[in-house]
């Protein structure tokens, strides 16, 4: 059966994919390539000698199942802590999609990005106790991953609206040419630790803008539900 998307109104859009509720369960998502923007677009853009590589390395979805289904196996079920479940491929009218957990939280509503959250409650101490925890674990599990980009990373919150979790929902895998699991410990160590330094970057980068008054731009705020002021709390 082929799921019909092309009417749907994908509820994020990211550089390279279409993210849509999946027609047939709220609980999950699935990720389609966008159709203006090719495999061979992408490769383009690259520098050499990247630029070389084969096409199939420049596909996300695939990407993304592999780097999902080598955590399913190790380390195991402790790494979907802060990574969503991935369900396999579907075939939609838009192409090839992979079907992923759709971070909820326990209201229902699909949780906020880190961005979001952020800009209109500020780094409540909620939040940076959550962000600590995911730092530790993220260094623990030594999980492959581009950039940690806070519009990549959703907070979930529980029924009294406590962060339970972060979870990163794009940007796992590794850019490189040599694969991650093929380095040694010590530089997959150093790397992570960057990836883990360059989101704090990011954090602070946020507030400081958001203090500054300026416009925090639409990425990563399409989920997004101010709450009242009187919830905010100085970030």
């Amino acid at each position: 059966m082929t799921l019909a998307l092309t009417n749907e109104r994908p509820f994020a859009q990211g550089g390279n994919r279409l993210c849509f509720v999946h027609p047939d369960d709220h609980n999950r998502c699935i990720k389609v390539r966008r159709p203006d923007f090719t495999l061979e677009d992408l490769r383009r853009k690259k520098g050499f000698p990247k630029n070389l590589l084969p096409l199939s390395r420049f596909d996300d979805n695939r990407e993304e199942f592999e780097v999902i289904s080598a955590l399913a196996r190790h380390p195991g079920e402790v790494a979907f802590e802060h990574v969503s479940r991935c369900f396999g491929f579907e075939q939609t009218d838009l192409g090839a999609g992979l079907v992923l957990e759709l971070v909820r939280d326990a209201d229902g509503e699909i949780s906020q990005t880190l961005k979001a959250h952020l800009w209109f409650e500020g780094y409540t101490a909620d939040c940076r106790a959550a962000v600590e925890r995911f730092c530790a674990r993220w260094r623990d599990l030594q999980i492959p991953s581009r950039d940690l980009l806070l519009h990549n990373i959703l907070v979930q919150k529980d029924s009294s609206g406590q962060i339970s979790r972060l979870v990163v929902i794009d940007g796992l895998g590794s850019p490189n040419i040599i694969p991650f699991r093929c380095l040694p410990a010590s530089l997959r160590q150093a790397k992570v630790e960057r990836k883990l330094a360059n989101m704090q970057e990011r954090i602070e980068q946020t507030l400081a803008k958001k203090a500054r008054g300026e416009n925090p731009g639409n990425h990563g705020m399409a989920t997004a539900r101010p709450r009242s002021t009187t919830t905010q709390s100085q970030g």
